[in-house]
């Protein structure tokens, strides 16, 4: 069930898949990362200085096509598993991610899409009194970043999954494969957006929006170009049929046999396809096991089922495995969500932090927008050095051969962005009582030069450490976890919980806002637009408390799993 095959769904006759298909993956990744990270990292400074709309709006409409495009992954992952297959869903919605990513660049191009720039300086942009973008410019724009967001969606449950599926499973040598793929498929990702937070900005200074938007979509078609160029190399998995009807089948049996006892006279067993074949195409058969034995009923066979029973009353223990195995997996992206949501916050916050820091290196002034590059870089070391410094100190304390189990990985991950955002705390703190006392409370966009903005790098790389151990971890725990016919719905679980954690961090700046702030006393909120005025280091403080929380659930959650 699980034996690969060419484009047309037949066996493979020729050698196809390993490192050479996988590297045209790579080049996919990192090109369509670079659109992804120049979008998120450039759209909430258009949306201010070009469309004129509040930081804050901004901020959440940002996190809001972040978490989007990562949520509504599921759906890719569902019809790519179901129908297509991995490869034709990535070949369509790679098309549409170019499309959003053309009318995106139209936007910032064409004077009739933004709103007149006349007499708009600075002030003006801090006063809020520019002419505000007329409701159909910011109906056009949404459309076009939701359409973006949409394209996304249907590419990130598949790369990774589809890049894994090169490499042939009966090889004795696969789990170090899988190991290194992983890897260096996170390595892609990182280069792009290394390449989007300063090649895509530094476009943005010297040529404009439109060239940088631009030039996120020429990046978007040459990922479009290196991954149909790989087309006659690529290994290829049969679509199941539709997971979430087998699911559903599961829960709809179990249900109707819900009142039956296991030890009922008529009981004939389990039931289960004889020989080795499953009856899902592109599985393997999966034994059964003790968890979440109220399932079992929706594979509990009796005399009355008959010789060819509706698949709606009875299961195969294959089909019933596959949903607790699903059941399982939920709680370890899940204890993510909180990792997200703090690399979202950063990803805006701390560029408002930046505005009022110097940026100079030397002579040289780096642009704020730079800022994030910093966690991409040390993410771009710590993998570079994984396998040289990592694994052989991690092997002599743990004893596994790859340095640290997945689980491990994640929860070494989850224990650093733990300190990252206790220092951001800290240092935000310093920063605002240093603003104060040298008289910048008002001037919160004018940067303070003896007070550099690389102080910034501690929480910066610390995210970045995290991020590499957690996501990299999770990848490769999903899609070795995962049911052999739900790999990419596997692999959506963690863009789900990318996706949560966006929403998350949206849902807790709101909450802050109309919790912290006081019309009547002029009590602005933690967090105020103006930077110096607020309480940014209350907050921090706050996302440090959930993370703490989340980490002993994660340790519950990790403690309690069985590998398969």
């Amino acid at each position: 069930g699980t034996t690969p095959v060419n484009i047309h769904w037949k066996p493979i006759l020729s050698k196809t898949g390993g490192w050479i298909a996988a590297f045209f993956i790579f080049g996919n990744e990192m090109a369509e990362r670079i659109a992804y990270f120049g979008l998120s990292v450039n759209m909430v400074a258009f949306m201010f200085y070009v469309m004129h709309r509040p930081f804050s709006s901004s901020s959440n409409a940002v996190n809001n096509f972040l978490g989007i495009s990562q949520a509504s992954s599921v759906l890719g992952g569902f019809l790519a598993d179901a129908y297509l297959g991995r490869y034709w869903t990535i070949a369509i919605f790679t098309t549409i991610y170019l499309a959003g990513l053309t009318g995106i660049t139209l936007c910032a191009t064409m004077k009739m899409f933004v709103p007149n720039q006349d007499q708009c300086d600075q002030l003006s942009l801090v006063l809020g009194s520019c002419e505000p973008a007329k409701p159909w410019q910011m109906l056009y724009l949404y459309t076009v970043l939701y359409i973006t967001a949409f394209g996304a969606a249907g590419i990130r449950p598949c790369v990774s999954s589809f890049g894994a599926d090169q490499f042939d499973e009966r090889s004795k040598d696969y789990k170090t494969l899988l190991d290194r793929f992983f890897n260096f498929f996170y390595l892609s990702v990182t280069t792009g957006a290394i390449v989007a937070f300063t090649l895509v900005v530094y476009i943005q200074i010297e040529r404009g929006w439109g060239a940088a938007f631009g030039s996120l979509a020429i990046a978007m078609g040459i990922s479009n170009m290196l991954f149909f160029a790989g087309t006659p190399l690529y290994r290829h998995r049969l679509p199941g049929g539709s997971p979430l009807t087998r699911v559903a089948q599961v829960l709809v049996a179990a249900f109707k046999k819900r009142n039956v006892p296991f030890t009922r006279s008529e009981f004939v067993g389990l039931y289960e396809l004889p020989g080795r074949h499953s009856a899902i195409k592109g599985s393997g058969k999966i034994p059964h096991t003790d968890d979440f034995r109220g399932l079992d009923k929706a594979a509990l066979q009796l005399k009355e089922d008959g010789s060819n029973p509706s698949p709606w009353r009875l299961c195969t223990v294959t089909q019933v495995e596959e949903v607790k195995i699903l059941i399982k997996l939920i709680p370890v992206p899940a204890c993510t969500i909180m990792l997200s949501a703090v690399l979202t916050e950063f990803l805006t916050l701390s560029i408002q932090q930046a505005y009022t820091l110097n940026t100079h290196i030397g002579k040289l002034k780096l642009p704020v927008t730079c800022m994030p590059v910093f966690p991409g870089l040390s993410i771009f070391l710590i993998l570079c050095l994984y396998y040289s410094v990592f694994v052989p100190i991690s092997r002599r304390i743990t004893g596994h051969p790859h340095g640290a189990s997945q689980l491990q990985r994640v929860g070494i991950g989850l224990f650093i962005s733990i300190l990252s955002v206790a220092w951001a705390g800290g240092f935000e703190r310093f920063r605002r009582a240093y603003a104060i006392r040298h008289g910048y409370e008002v001037s919160f966009l004018t940067p303070m030069p003896d007070l550099s903005a690389y102080w910034l790098l501690i929480q910066y790389c610390l995210i970045g450490i995290a991020e590499v151990f957690s996501i990299v971890g999770l990848l490769e725990f999903l899609y070795e976890e995962a049911p052999d016919a739900m790999k990419s719905i596997g692999s959506a679980y963690a863009a789900l919980a990318g996706g949560l954690g966006c929403f998350v961090a949206s849902l807790i700046n709101s909450i802050i806002k109309s919790v912290t702030r006081n019309p009547e006393n002029r009590q602005q909120s933690w967090l105020s637009q103006n930077i110096n005025t607020g309480k940014f280091d209350y907050f921090y403080w706050l996302l440090t408390v959930l993370c703490v929380i989340n980490f002993c659930i994660f340790l519950y959650s990790a403690n309690r799993y069985k590998y398969r």
